[in-house]
């Protein structure tokens, strides 16, 4: 008695099955893989490019939002409460990390100090101002900072990183002026630049600019003028 043909695999043709199945899995496994650590990446980078531009915004807004408050060191003649060095500024800003330009006016601070790996980093403090009697940090010869209990790291590994204040000339009509690496005037200057640069150029992230930004104060709000008749 005949008996039909039977058909199937063998198994050498299974395991070569199983095989390229396997290896056609892996395949697409490293290259979801790739895919996936490129898009993190992308992402990281795009996120510090989105806060190192919205750093540069924030310290633009404050610095344009410098208030000329006065000091309590010497009563209605005191100097207004602005004072800086080449790494250090005190100033009363109506523009604040944490409330931006709804909240309360802030006392602000920037400090340049040391970071890790022999390089810099740029610090902001803020408190609250709560009028003359808040401004003693403004009184001593030299500038002291107060500090916050939640410091803002602006930039970090930086190579270098330096304030600079631009001086008007009242004998050429404020036509000219220059920067000035110190302020200790009673006025307020008319511009200030941040210049800071990363320790380590990375040509696939935004460069850290020089931030100068203008001080919109040509009246003080306790003084005299005769226009105003």
């Amino acid at each position: 008695m005949r008996h039909g043909r039977q058909t199937g695999f063998t198994l050498m043709e299974l395991m070569i099955s199983i095989t390229l199945v396997a290896a056609i899995a892996t395949g697409m496994l490293l290259a979801m893989r790739g895919g996936l650590l490129s898009l993190n990446k992308t992402q990281t980078r795009l996120d510090e490019n989105r806060r190192a531009l919205g750093v540069q915004r924030i310290l633009s807004l404050q610095l344009a939002g410098a208030m000329p408050a006065r000091t309590g060191c010497n009563g209605q003649l005191s100097p207004y409460a602005f004072r800086g060095t080449a790494t250090a500024l005190q100033m009363v800003s109506t523009y604040s990390i944490a409330e931006g330009s709804r909240g309360a006016p802030h006392i602000v601070e920037y400090q340049v100090a040391a970071d890790e790996g022999a390089t810099l980093k740029l610090i902001v403090y803020e408190r609250l101002y709560a009028g003359p009697a808040s401004t003693a940090g403004f009184c001593g010869e030299s500038v002291v900072l107060q500090g916050s209990p939640q410091p803002f790291v602006a930039a970090s590994h930086l190579a270098y990183c330096r304030f600079s204040y631009f001086q008007m000339n009242p004998d050429t009509q404020f036509r000219g002026g220059s920067w000035i690496g110190e302020w200790a005037a009673p006025t307020m200057p008319s511009a200030v630049r941040i210049e800071m640069a990363p320790a380590v150029s990375d040509p696939n992230r935004l460069p850290i600019v020089a931030i100068t930004a203008p001080l919109y104060v040509n009246r003080f709000f306790d003084e005299v003028h005769y226009d105003d008749y």
